[in-house]
């Protein structure tokens, strides 16, 4: 158990295990790999190796990056995606060399941005996505070498024009925000009540109530009937009762209407068990 007041204290990195974890990429860079090690805190010992040019510390348990990290000038990809973290150290403006930075999946608030981002004069890809933004800062607007930006799953409710028009910008990923152009659209509404089952009834085995619904019904199919478009390919069978949803294509189950056509005292209208005062079966 860890002691009282205090968080998982998560695997201890030495130097020994950082080292081996460097791995040489094929276009000569070193890579720290350090992803799913159970890390909470930024390991000291990593200063050591500060010369790397990337470090993926992603699916830990970190919940801030110290300032220590200006220590390592060299880097020029940073991979910490999946972890607790609630905001960046000011430093962090100061990884010029930095092109790529992945920050998706964390705990990262509009105050855990620090302004010193927007000193990342050379960062192509920044992904913020999953995290718990309300707002970005329009400064964001000055990072102009941005290629990919990542803004998903936050609360956004507005992208600054600054952003918008980011010059180089070519993947701008803002799904499941609020925003206002991303609201769904009503669907229209159908004017056509689908009904799983149809019963005929005569005149006086409904109240007063339910007959004047029923008739009310009826005179709404007779004005959606004025309202039917034009003839089109399918056949038109003038003489058969618009079909049930469960049998809409199927002709054999359709019914015949001229009897009641012939007949007003048959009305059509719903299952009894939806119509209030009707007589009990």
């Amino acid at each position: 158990m860890p002691p009282k007041g205090k968080g998982p204290q998560g695997k201890r990195i030495t130097l020994k295990v950082a080292k081996n974890a460097v791995r040489v990429l094929f276009n000569g860079r070193r890579r720290l790999e350090l992803s799913k090690m159970g890390i909470t805190t930024f390991p000291k010992c990593l200063l050591e190796l500060a010369d790397v040019e990337e470090i993926d510390l992603s699916r830990n348990m970190l919940r801030k990056i110290p300032n220590i990290i200006e220590k390592f000038q060299n880097l020029v990809w940073l991979d910490l995606h999946s972890n607790q973290i609630e905001e960046l150290p000011a430093e962090i403006g100061t990884l010029q060399n930095l092109t790529f930075l992945n920050l998706c999946n964390n705990k990262l608030t509009t105050k855990g941005l620090p302004e010193q981002l927007t000193q990342l004069r050379n960062l192509r890809t920044l992904n913020l996505g999953l995290n718990c933004l309300e707002t970005i800062p329009t400064t964001l607007g000055s990072l102009r070498e941005l290629v990919e930006l990542g803004l998903f799953d936050n609360s956004l409710t507005i992208i600054p024009k600054s952003v918008k028009k980011l010059p180089k910008i070519e993947r701008m990923n803002v799904k499941r925000n609020p925003l206002p152009e991303f609201a769904k659209e009503e669907e229209p509404i159908d004017t056509v009540k689908r009904i799983e089952s149809l019963y005929l009834v005569e005149k006086k085995d409904l109240c007063s109530t339910c007959l004047q619904m029923c008739q009310g019904e009826r005179d709404e199919l007779h004005k959606l009937e004025d309202m039917t478009p034009g003839p089109s390919d399918k056949p038109n069978f003038t003489s058969l009762t618009t079909p049930n949803s469960t049998a809409r294509d199927n002709q054999e189950e359709w019914r015949i209407k001229e009897e009641e056509d012939d007949n007003p005292e048959n009305i059509p209208r719903h299952s009894t068990d939806h119509i209030p005062g009707s007589p009990a079966q």
